[in-house]
């Protein structure tokens, strides 16, 4: 993660975390940390909280019958969380999020399991219509930690140029 501190007085700094346009490089990789290791109470919380019925995330007698034989933690948890992670490093100074694209379910995820994520830059270009702003896409993978990808997906984001962030104008 892109991480500096701000002078903001005598001794004293703000931190400031993420990427500006002209930080993102097609073809790096940015590897998020830390971790989370998945528990019941996050994946039957998330599922109820979300209305999602289906028995498979909690209910433990039905999901033994299945090719699993335990319970699968809800994948829009999952989704949620890898998203979370990747944004310091990614999406901290977006303005604004455009769109995901070719999200992949590839491997089941368990309660217990820990998973990390990373994203690779894909494509980045200037705004037409925003000047001072550009457009990163990136792809991100969803790892358990015996490297299992789990999850990808891409995702576009308006980002703004050095200078022309919410911090470089409000002083934030």
């Amino acid at each position: 993660m892109t991480y500096t501190a701000k002078p903001v007085g005598e001794n004293r700094y703000r931190e400031s975390l993420g990427r500006y346009f002209e930080d993102f490089q097609v073809g790096d990789v940015y590897e998020h940390r830390p971790g989370r290791t998945i528990n019941e109470a996050d994946n039957s919380w998330f599922t109820l909280l979300t209305m999602n019925t289906h028995p498979l995330h909690f209910d433990h007698e039905y999901a033994k019958h299945t090719e699993f034989g335990k319970p699968l933690v809800n994948s829009a948890f999952t989704l949620s969380v890898v998203v979370g992670m990747s944004v310091s490093d990614t999406s901290q100074k977006a303005i604004a999020n455009l769109g995901w694209d070719k999200i992949k379910l590839t491997a089941p995820v368990f309660v217990g399991d820990t998973i990390y994520s990373d994203s690779e830059v894909l494509d980045k270009r200037e705004s037409k219509s925003r000047p001072h702003q550009g457009i990163v896409t990136v792809k991100t993978r969803g790892l358990k930690a015996d490297g299992t990808v789990f999850m990808s997906y891409e995702r576009s984001f308006l980002v703004p140029f050095r200078g022309h962030g919410i911090e470089d104008k409000a002083g934030y």
